[in-house]
């Protein structure tokens, strides 16, 4: 266990978050982890999965999670991944897709990157082809030209939403792996909103419809 998962303090200092050390006898379901019992459980995890071992929480996770994907493009090291994977971690996505350079900057990820199943694809033409073949659309999210309104949009249920880079947005091979464009509604000055935003407002729009 390292000290990320056992200890999580604030910008202000204050005292850890979660729970001490388990009072009175320890419970005998082999969920718990014995050093957290003993030591408590300061993680980034709900009250529900205190003491859990990180293998039952995933395997837990796993009998629950929504049959929708997400998938970024990581072509410039984007900084935005790690709070994608965070957000899809509290949504229960089915799994994080990230396309082009294998690493990622995982520091967005409060570590609950431990919790959420990552894939890893080299090309735009990797990832279409594994979701043709789990039978999955993907719908691209972007302000362009030709996109719907997501707010008017029906999501399919089983789907894989798919980012571009911060800034440049999808690549043009993206766009064309695309079942169809959706964007998001802004009514401000600025151009677009982040990635890591705009992944949490689409996975959220899956949420109210199909959750």
């Amino acid at each position: 266990m390292t000290p990320d998962e056992r200890e999580s303090v604030d910008e202000t200092g204050r005292e850890p978050v979660g729970v001490g050390p388990w009072q009175g006898e320890w419970p005998a379901d082999e969920r718990f982890d014995p050093e957290l019992l003993r030591d408590g459980d300061r993680r980034n995890v709900v009250d529900g999965y205190r003491y859990w071992r990180l293998e039952a929480i995933v395997a837990d996770l796993d009998l629950r999670r929504h049959p929708f994907h997400v998938a970024i493009e990581n072509w410039q090291h984007d900084f935005n991944i790690g709070s994608i994977v965070r957000t899809a971690n509290a949504f229960a996505a089915a799994e994080v897709h990230i396309v082009g350079r294998k690493r990622w900057n995982r520091r967005g990820a409060m570590v609950t990157d431990r919790y959420q199943h990552v894939r890893h694809h080299g090309s735009v033409a990797d990832l279409s082809a594994w979701a043709a073949g789990e039978g999955l659309a993907v719908i691209g999210i972007d302000n362009v030209a030709d996109s719907v309104p997501i707010e008017t949009a029906t999501l399919e249920r089983e789907c894989v939403l798919l980012f571009g880079q911060e800034g440049p947005g999808l690549s043009d091979e993206a766009r064309a792996a695309c079942s169809r464009t959706l964007s998001i509604a802004q009514f401000g000055s600025t151009r677009s909103i982040n990635a890591g935003a705009a992944a949490a407002i689409a996975m959220h729009a899956w949420i109210r419809q199909h959750a």
